[in-house]
């Protein structure tokens, strides 16, 4: 008999305060609390959703030119500087190919709290591959939509354009995912925005990538001609497997 009350108490204690106000699990220890510097987490200057890794990648209307200089992305502050040829200098970190080449499993929560980027042709996201597919954007951004986040899952085809005063260039926002099998489901700025309703299945992983990219001009306009340099900065990101 004491030995079930003992076990009843556990469960009780473990199920208070599981979710958050906002109605979102709350999250048990991270397993992966980035370390931008680190070159056992992370590989800079390329990466295979680029044509052949890199360094360019014309194709997706991207004026980047991916490089290693741990000035463009090891400090959390991703950078791109114009080069003499017409393309960017741009930084660009992932996972995959690293020493510890961690995954985002379903069922994983990503955090991350990022500053936008203020210049016209910026293009910052977060967002996970794996074998040319596993596509889920945590978020995308583009100074001339200057209140509006792109949310997308590329797995299984869900989308949403977030608008938000408090989405504007410069600001500091708060991103949370969900990966869910059946739902992926997005917070900003501690709201519940978006929940899919397709998920990614339960056997989907797929590797991290943090970059800016340069917009070229096709869907979004160029930086302007005045422009040499621009940036946005991740100041935290973790992933935890509840």
């Amino acid at each position: 008999m004491l030995r079930k009350i003992i076990d009843r108490l556990k469960r009780l204690r473990r199920g208070r305060g599981q979710v958050t106000p906002d109605g979102a699990p709350r999250t048990a220890e991270p397993v992966f609390t980035a370390d931008f510097a680190s070159t056992e987490q992370w590989v800079a200057g390329r990466s295979w959703a680029y044509p052949n890794g890199g360094p360019t990648n014309p194709g997706d209307n991207k004026l980047d030119h991916l490089v290693e200089d741990a000035a463009y992305s090891r400090s959390g502050r991703f950078r791109a500087t114009r080069r003499t040829d017409g393309n960017w200098s741009t930084g660009l970190l992932t996972t995959e190919g690293s020493a510890e080449g961690f995954m985002v499993r379903a069922g994983d929560i990503l955090e991350a709290r990022v500053r936008l980027p203020e210049e016209l042709g910026a293009w910052p996201a977060i967002w996970t591959w794996l074998d040319g597919d596993q596509e889920i954007d945590v978020f995308e951004y583009h100074p001339d939509n200057p209140d509006l986040l792109e949310l997308s899952n590329r797995v299984r085809g869900g989308h949403l354009y977030y608008r938000d005063p408090s989405i504007r260039p410069g600001a500091w926002v708060d991103l949370r995912v969900e990966f869910g099998a059946r739902s992926v489901v997005w917070h900003v700025n501690g709201l519940r925005v978006f929940a899919d309703r397709r998920g990614v299945g339960r056997r989907w992983r797929a590797y991290l990538i943090v970059n800016l990219s340069v917009c070229a001009g096709r869907h979004h306009p160029p930086p302007d001609p005045g422009t040499s340099e621009m940036s946005f900065e991740v100041s935290d990101l973790r992933v935890h497997r509840p």
